[in-house]
């Protein structure tokens, strides 16, 4: 398990580059000068990605809990919710920087899957704490 997670870490970190050069070279083929939501891809990818899943590898290490039946649940639950919150905000970036006119609808579907993947990461992060508290008192007694 210890190697899942290590390899996720890695996996997001190689995201987490290539959206940053993506942010950088997007913006400045279309003269583009304004904040947009790409610039905070790198980050989520970086620390919702990389950096927890090394966090994950070391209390893995530690406490073993991979010995949760939920351990799964949760892995497969957080990472889709980090990936559509990713593409939503690579859309919502494309979309400020090609400066799209969009209609209320799309916004509010942008907003509205956006919103579906924090929930989701919400629900895996609540999970997580769960089997890391079970493991942390099993670990105590």
């Amino acid at each position: 398990m210890e190697r899942r997670f290590v390899n996720t870490s890695f996996f997001y970190m190689i995201l987490a580059m290539i959206s940053g050069v993506f942010f950088r070279e997007f913006t400045k083929y279309n003269n583009f000068n304004g904040v947009t939501s790409l610039g905070k891809l790198h980050v989520h990818l970086f620390v919702l990605g990389m950096i927890f899943f090394l966090i994950v590898t070391i209390l893995e290490k530690e406490f073993r809990i991979s010995k949760d039946s939920r351990i799964n649940n949760f892995y497969i639950l957080y990472n889709v919710g980090i990936i559509m919150t990713v593409i939503m905000l690579l859309v919502r970036g494309i979309v400020e920087v090609k400066q799209v006119v969009v209609t209320s609808v799309i916004n509010a579907s942008i907003a509205g899957f956006s919103g579906i993947a924090h929930i989701i990461i919400f629900i895996s992060m609540i999970t997580f704490f769960m089997i890391l508290k079970k493991a942390v008192n099993s670990d105590i007694n």
